[in-house]
């Protein structure tokens, strides 16, 4: 609890602290401010605390007058402080927040958009026992050599029943399991695009887009967007000025900007597609997440859509698989062969593991929790970031932050990262560098261990947003 303060504070007021700055080595005024940080991080000095004033404190410690100014400026700079004319300097309620994250060292990573470990199932536990059935059903030999198919009939046959709420049925044999969505996605773009080819995409686009692209040589192209996504007319008119070879989009819960495409609005960009007659590959790694899917752009115009589905957000990263849905028959020689260039082959072992969980229903319990954990996290970041603007979808994995006017989101993702929180700025997903350069950050919700460490996480940004600007951190135009 805060300690109370009425009117203008008598000098007994003042907690009895001296910092012990003997052997230290870098500038005095430095490190009698990260004295006060360990000591607030020690629990020395609580929120409200009144410090010495400076002269006393010079005093105490036997350095000058100018130096503990400094001293006490640099840890105002730093958050840990704060000073009025007349009463003194004392230590900011959200201190401790910000300095129980260690400094240059995140204690959370909130950049990478993991789907959060639930209590129950426990992932341990399935993966002992999942494998346990794999190795009693099927001969390891079997499964350990090269495998040049891209996935058995009974591996097809778990990726039907999993794609089934958006996909609806389809022939298994338009279905590859691939080793992780990325080799999914470079395979389907090197088989039809070359260097020098262009892309449309959202204006904010998946980060891996943009990685293949500038490795492949080719240029991505960003159409602009509402709370839906992609814009029809200004995709019509990228196709009709630039013709592009392809259209990559994320219809469901979009990366980052969490815009959900509407039934008429998925039908809008097929029929553009057909129109322009371009092939779309369709990005659905949150497609299952909301709790009644939508059906996928695929069922809008399925002989042009390559669907894509991971179970890196729904389940975990460390399985590498995804689901490759390809438009024809005839394009399965082509994507199989694209994929054993990009990756070879894909793990056999994970394949029948995870093809084991969905059988035996293991998968679904799992997903099941994920969202329902995904959900309470979401509930939790509306409650702390009650305050501010941005969007969020309710079973999304992540949520996209507006910054205050007076935040750009590089300086304030650099302020974060030296306070122990890592999240990525709206720069690292625009396309068009121009265009909204700076107003958003992305928050992935489900690295953080616990709701605990998410909460104290999201105390500390609200916090730092409510603050002006250190002058460091300060963009200059």
């Amino acid at each position: 609890m805060l300690k109370k303060r009425i009117g203008i504070p008598a000098d007994q007021d003042m907690v009895q602290w001296a910092p012990n700055l003997i052997g230290r080595t870098g500038p005095i005024y430095r490190e009698l401010a990260a004295a006060i940080a360990a000591a607030i991080r020690d629990g020395r000095l609580l929120p409200g605390d009144r410090l010495p004033t400076q002269r006393v404190l010079a005093q105490k410690i036997g350095v000058d007058l100018a130096t503990v100014t400094r001293g006490y400026a640099e840890a105002h700079r730093q958050g840990l402080v704060s000073a009025t004319v007349g009463r003194g300097t004392f230590v900011r309620a959200d201190a401790p927040l910000l300095r129980q994250l260690s400094r240059g060292h995140p204690v959370i990573d909130m950049t990478m958009n993991l789907p959060p470990l639930p209590a129950e199932p426990a992932l341990h536990g399935m993966l002992q026992d999942g494998l346990a059935r794999v190795l009693r059903r099927q001969d390891i030999a079997a499964l350990m050599t090269y495998h040049w198919d891209t996935g058995s009939a009974e591996d097809r046959e778990a990726g039907l029943s999993w794609l089934l709420p958006t996909m609806g049925r389809i022939d298994p044999q338009r279905l590859l399991l691939c080793p992780g969505a990325q080799s999914g996605m470079i395979s389907v773009i090197t088989s039809l695009a070359r260097a020098g080819d262009m892309i449309a995409t959202e204006q904010m686009a998946y980060p891996g887009l943009r990685a293949a692209a500038a490795q492949l040589g080719i240029t991505l192209l960003g159409v602009g967007m509402d709370d839906e996504g992609m814009l029809p007319e200004e995709l019509d008119r990228i196709c009709h000025e630039s013709r592009p070879r392809l259209i990559f989009c994320t219809p469901t819960i979009q990366n980052p900007t969490t815009a959900t495409m509407s039934i008429a609005r998925r039908q809008a960009i097929a029929d553009i597609a057909r129109l322009h007659e371009l092939p779309i590959l369709e990005d659905d790694a949150y497609g299952l997440f909301p709790t009644e899917p939508l059906p996928a752009l695929a069922q809008f115009a399925p002989e042009l859509v390559f669907h894509l589905a991971t179970f890196a957000k729904t389940l975990t990263p460390g399985l590498r698989l995804a689901y490759l849905v390809v438009p024809t028959l005839s394009h399965v020689d082509r994507l199989t062969a694209a994929l054993r260039a990009t990756a070879q082959m894909g793990s056999a072992l994970m394949a029948s593991l995870v093809t084991g969980w969905i059988r035996d229903g293991d998968a679904q319990r799992l997903f099941k929790a994920i969202r329902q954990e995904t959900a309470a996290r979401q509930e939790m970041a509306d409650t702390i970031l009650a305050g501010l603007d941005g969007a969020r979808h309710p079973h999304g994995l992540h949520l996209w932050l507006r910054m205050p006017p007076h935040w750009h989101s590089s300086d304030f993702t650099a302020y974060a990262r030296r306070h122990g929180l890592a999240l990525v700025a709206e720069d690292s997903f625009a396309v068009d560098g121009t265009t909204h350069a700076g107003e958003h950050v992305r928050i992935a919700l489900g690295a953080a261990a616990d709701r605990g460490a998410l909460a104290q996480a999201l105390m500390a940004i609200e916090a730092a947003l409510r603050r002006p600007v250190p002058q460091a951190y300060t963009t200059v135009i």
